[in-house]
């Protein structure tokens, strides 16, 4: 966390085409969505698509479509319901050769009210782990292989646990 803000960058290099990382992009919140880690997380729901203005978001964490272009980037702004002002956003961009593609994931912004405590003791690690397995998703759905989770962290485990007992 830099000053008050919040700058948290996940990236994986993929050995696929821009193209085939792209669509997994493009398939987020579909009903064949292959880059969210649906199956230990909270699905990503938007009431309209992937597309600019609809609403939705993960859990509690509540967001709008606010750029989208297909196969390549699509931000989401943060709602006034949720305490961060700011966005996150996945890119699809050039790997470090021709055979591979860099998906990155970034998340600015800054963080209000319970938020301000609640981003670096609780929600960065439940966050983090989430974009790992995102990544980890990603990697398998290239590979054509079923997705492995990799076991969460202690702290993790018990962040969750206390989640589902708040919600």
């Amino acid at each position: 966390m830099a000053g008050r803000g919040i700058e948290n960058v996940h990236e994986r290099v993929l050995a696929a085409s821009p193209t085939a990382v792209g669509e997994l992009v493009d398939s987020l919140s579909s009903r064949d969505d292959r880059l969210w880690p649906n199956l230990r997380w909270p699905a990503m729901r938007l009431d309209k698509g992937l597309q600019v203005g609809s609403d939705g978001g993960h859990g509690p964490v509540r967001y709008e479509v606010a750029r989208y272009e297909p196969g390549r980037l699509v931000a989401f702004a943060f709602t006034p319901k949720f305490p961060i002002v700011g966005e996150h956003r996945l890119e699809v961009l050039p790997g470090p050769d021709a055979s591979t593609t860099l998906l990155r994931h970034t998340l600015e912004g800054h963080p209000r009210s319970w938020l301000r405590a609640g981003w670096p003791l609780c929600f960065r690690w439940l966050h983090d782990a989430l974009l790992e397995d995102a990544l980890d998703c990603a990697e398998a759905e290239l590979a054509e292989t079923p997705w492995q989770p990799r076991p969460l962290p202690a702290h993790v485990r018990a962040l969750r646990w206390l989640a589902g007992r708040l919600a």
